[in-house]
């Protein structure tokens, strides 16, 4: 009840500060009054009992003071008012105040932004029930040099049948399909799931229902299910839309339900999903083309599911028939073993690793941004050291002045912090639709509560590392020194000066590391760039992807007839130079399969070196910009006779026959039951993994081939149209392009178009974005030493007019005194250089994994670093050197 009371009366006192004064003011008036009528009752006159009453207890207004401080609400009412006095005396340095808002709003928008990515990317969970229990399935296959391999249908049924540790287990893929009858034909990507996959992750549809065992059945009904922002963009949302039959790569199939808005699955974007149909009686052993997921059982292990992988994986020879020309042995021989990882790491992959760096680095720009601001609180409060000492000296403790110094530190901090966010939100909105910020669960960043507790977090922490370092160096000022002392017109005390010199050290050191790491990333960027790719001319090849279902044209021949065509159509379209095909484009990735080599001794069903596989019109080589080294290219007259023949690249010719020359004429095949193939040209190596990856060896094949990889006859049905054309990525040629391609089937959609100088600049992504943020940092940092180096130059000339007025009066030279102060930024930033060297030696190893072609210690970085920052910082230093020189010694005396 007591406590009630307290909070209201406190309360009242606060809302209604008047009245709460004046009851207190006629309290004590009423016991006053009841004293001096104790003490009249005793015989005193009503003189004498006043007089009693006052020595007793005081004046009453020093009794109503001490009423006041004794409520809760007194605390609040003195922090309000420290705030209101701090503001004030903030708007009263509009200088000060502007140029620390802008540093620290700087440092704390780029750490916010930097960290709301790391939030959504690295810390938190899967939006799914129980995320930690999700596991990729993946494999490793140490005998054939396959470090990571996908799932098999017959490892999932072989897990399915004898596991002890999942819950339940699903496999997908991705792929595209083209849509008909719906106005204009249109590609759009699709996820190929089985049909546990949904309640393995714990999702229910939005609408409709989910896939049934019935829907995996080959022979059933062909399904098919909507994504949430397909499903609002073509069908505005209509429920009516289950039941309803699309045509999809020229197949009927029913819309059965629509997945929730919110559902992504592994970064991949889909508009439809379809169900994965398997014949289980015709599954063979190997087909490692699928991706695997499972969810492990409660309190299961990653280790115990690897263990229990481990034991599963040689039973599945028993259970499913080799691939045709291959035997069980090449299942046992690659050495299949699990390489199971949760499926949070497989999203995210290593992208941790340069987040955290990006984050680090950013946290220095503000450390940087602290020290500044601390350096320019430093000769403010210097400024009022006579004030603070007259506070004192009045009765103001040392704690009221303290607190009230670290208030107004808060208070700008946390107007600072206001503005980083607006900054980190501007950055946010850059970083998410910029076509380099190439990271897993980019669409899930944004400024939610956590993100507001860090800006605020950091915000506090900041003005309290600012605050702090004027509050320590002049808690006790020398209150009658200060007095006595004529302030700005004598010089600073060494004592004065080290404080704000320790703080440049810090900053320029702090700077080093950072100018450091961005000098790294811009060499191991020039070191990409210089990398030949394998092709040139990028920018003048426009690529697109054009798919032909069955339904469109059954046999193989007429694919190939159906795909020239429109090649040929396509080099009719103005300022087009040449035109070709390829089953993917340079750089975009392809299949990796096993090439045997005539004349080499395989041993019974043994696998040899896995290779890329791409299949090529002729004229691809030149199209692509890339060049023979050997040979000649394909014919069409090879393509439609079905001619057995091949090319192979450069490093492949080299490995296997020693010499690309000394592979014409020699012969391969991709598995021992297939035709051999002629090697009848060696094309330059291509960086088709990325630019940072060595060349992939690669086995180029035509388009259309008979009795190949096992089958009668194969057809590539969907193909990459590579144009050549100084028109490349203008709005004119596609809709050309489009026309020629309708001209000869209009219910082909064109998928995938973009340049080959787009699919380059995609592989540089990631060193992209992490040079973009560290040479930012840098700058900042750069910007930020060198406006401290200055400050404290310009503070040490300001604070010695007197004595360089004296020197120059008694005839010292005036490069004497420029030098002078020169060399005390020099001196200040040689000891940050070198620390700042020793710290950048020690932290840049923790970047090797983003390096390339360079090393983290490369001594031409650190030598251009220092040296750079040097001249910056001496030039920084001389500005306000100069100014000294040009002091009048009269003035400078008379001012005193």
């Amino acid at each position: 009840m007591y406590g009630w009371r307290h909070l209201t009366r406190g309360l009242r006192a606060l809302i209604r500060a008047k009245t709460a004064d004046q009851d207190i003011s006629d309290e004590v008036a009423s016991y006053y009054d009841e004293a001096v009528a104790a003490a009249r009752a005793k015989g005193l006159s009503e003189a004498a009992a006043l007089r009693a009453v006052r020595v007793a207890f005081g004046n009453t207004t020093s009794v109503r003071e001490q009423v006041r401080s004794t409520g809760w609400e007194n605390a609040v009412r003195t922090l309000y008012d420290s705030c209101r006095y701090s503001i004030r005396r903030l708007r009263q340095s509009p200088g000060f105040t502007g140029v620390s808002l802008l540093m620290l709003a700087l440092g704390i928008g780029a750490s916010t932004a930097i960290f709301s990515v790391v939030d959504a990317v690295l810390l938190k969970p899967l939006p799914f029930p129980h995320a930690e229990q999700l596991v990729s399935l993946r494999h490793t296959a140490p005998g054939v040099n396959i470090k990571v391999l996908n799932m098999a249908p017959s490892l999932y049924y072989t897990y399915r049948d004898e596991n002890r540790v999942f819950q339940d287990l699903g496999m997908w893929s991705t792929s595209t399909s083209s849509v008909t009858g719906m106005n204009i034909p249109e590609e759009v990507p699709v996820l190929m799931v089985t049909e546990g996959l949904l309640p393995l992750l714990g999702v229910q549809p939005a609408v409709g229902r989910g896939f049934t065992a019935a829907d995996a059945d080959p022979k059933g009904a062909a399904t098919m299910m909507l994504s949430g922002s397909y499903w609002r963009s073509h069908f505005g949302g209509d429920p009516g839309v289950l039941g309803r039959r699309m045509m999809i790569d020229g197949e009927s199939r029913e819309v059965i339900g629509v997945l929730p808005e919110w559902f992504q699955f592994m970064d991949q974007k889909f508009a439809l999903m379809m169900p994965l149909q398997f014949d289980r009686t015709a599954v063979q052993l190997v087909n490692f083309g699928f991706q695997g997921i499972a969810r492990l059982k409660p309190g299961v292990t990653l280790q115990q599911a690897t263990a229990d992988v481990a034991r599963m994986v040689p039973m599945a020879p028993a259970k499913f028939p080799p691939n045709r020309g291959w035997s069980a042995n090449a299942f046992n021989d690659a050495r299949i073993g699990p390489n199971l990882i949760s499926l949070k790491d497989e999203l995210v992959g290593d992208t941790g690793k340069t987040l955290w760096i990006l984050m680090g680095a950013v946290m220095l720009v503000l450390l940087i941004a602290c020290a500044n601001v601390a350096n320019l609180s430093l000769v403010r409060v210097d400024g009022r050291q006579q004030e603070l000492a007259i506070r004192a000296a009045l009765g103001g403790g040392r704690v009221r002045i303290t607190g009230e110094m670290l208030i107004e530190s808060i208070l700008l901090a946390l107007g600072a912090g206001g503005l980083g966010l607006a900054i980190a939100y501007a950055a946010l909105r850059i970083l998410t639709a910029s076509t380099i910020a190439d990271l897993p669960r980019l669409a899930s960043v944004a400024i939610d509560s956590g993100v507001l507790v860090f800006a605020l977090g950091i915000s506090l922490l900041a003005g309290v590392l600012f605050g702090l370092i004027p509050i320590l160096k002049y808690a006790r000022p020398q209150f009658l020194q200060s007095i006595k002392s004529g302030g700005r017109a004598l010089s600073a005390s060494k004592d004065r000066h080290r404080a704000r010199s320790v703080l440049v050290i810090v900053q320029v050191a702090l700077a080093v590391i950072l100018l450091v790491s961005s000098g790294l990333m811009i060499r191991t960027f020039q070191a990409l760039r210089g990398v030949d790719p394998g092709f040139s001319g990028a920018k003048e090849v426009q690529t697109l992807t054009i798919s032909i279902p069955e339904s469109q044209a059954k046999e193989p021949e007429r694919v190939i007839r159906v795909e020239e065509e429109m090649l040929r159509k396509l080099e009719n379209v103005g300022g087009v130079i040449s035109v070709a095909m390829s089953n993917t484009a340079p750089m975009d990735g392809g299949a990796n399969n096993p090439v045997y080599v005539e004349g080499m001794n395989y041993r019974e069903g043994s696998i040899p070196a896995i290779r890329r596989f791409k299949y090529i019109s002729p004229g691809y080589v030149a199209t692509a910009g890339s060049r023979l080294i050997a040979g000649r290219e394909l014919t069409w007259a090879e393509t439609y006779g079905q001619s057995p023949v091949a090319l192979v690249s450069e490093n492949l010719a080299r490995e296997i026959w020693g010499d690309a020359r000394a592979a014409l004429g020699k012969r391969i095949r991709p598995t021992l039951k297939d035709d051999w193939r002629e090697v009848i040209g060696v094309v330059a190596d291509l960086h088709d993994k990325g630019i940072d990856q060595d060349a992939a060896s690669i086995a180029y094949w035509p388009l259309l081939a008979r009795n190949f990889d096992t089958r009668k006859t194969q057809v590539q049905r969907s193909v990459v149209f590579l144009i050549r054309t100084p028109r490349a990525g203008s709005t004119a040629l596609l809709e050309e392009v489009r026309q020629a391609v309708w001209s000869v089937n209009r219910d082909l959609p064109l998928a995938n178009v973009r340049t080959l100088e787009a699919i380059y600049n995609q592989s540089l992504a990631r060193t992209s974005l992490t040079l973009i943020l560290l040479a930012v940092s840098g700058v900042m940092a750069l910007l930020l030493g060198v406006v401290g180096v200055y400050s404290v130059i310009a503070y040490s000339v300001s604070q010695r007019t007197r004595e360089i007025g004296i020197r120059l009066a008694l005839g010292a030279p005036v490069r004497e005194v420029t030098q002078m102060f020169v060399r005390h930024g020099a001196v200040l930033s040689a000891v940050g250089v070198a620390c700042g060297m020793a710290a950048a030696f020690a932290l840049t190893r923790l970047m090797k994994a983003l390096l390339y072609g360079v090393s983290p210690a490369d001594p031409g970085t650190f030598v251009a670093v220092a040296a750079g920052l040097m001249a910056v910082v001496v030039l920084a230093s001389y500005l306000p050197a100069r100014r000294a020189a040009r002091v009048d010694p009269v003035e400078a005396l008379r001012a005193e």
